[in-house]
């Protein structure tokens, strides 16, 4: 999974085709919860590209997007945001995988 480094990169994403972000942070025992299963996440939706975006490092644009819970994903396509499943509870597989699928572009 790329790993947002700068801000500017993460408009350079969002403008992107299929893109899903993860919002996530170190110390997060949710979003330790989905870490073993997010490489298989991600060979499984391969037609989408994922980037981790780490919440204390990136906190304002957490705030513009109102991602107050991690973890939380923002999918975009063509800098349209096109779902987003955003909340402080722990996520499941099936959770995400349904919020995947129910991605329109």
């Amino acid at each position: 999974m790329e790993q947002l480094k700068t801000e500017e990169q993460f408009y350079e994403w969002r403008n992107k085709e299929k893109v899903i972000m993860l919002f996530s942070a170190d110390w997060c025992p949710d979003c330790r919860f989905i870490e073993p299963f997010l490489p298989e996440l991600e060979e499984k939706y391969s037609d989408y590209n994922f980037v981790y975006i780490d919440r204390d490092d990136f906190l304002d644009i957490c705030i513009e997007f109102g991602v107050l819970g991690i973890p939380s994903f923002l999918a975009f396509h063509k800098a349209e945001e096109i779902g987003r499943f955003v909340s402080k509870q722990r996520k499941t597989r099936d959770e995400i995988e349904a919020f995947i699928d129910g991605l329109k572009i």
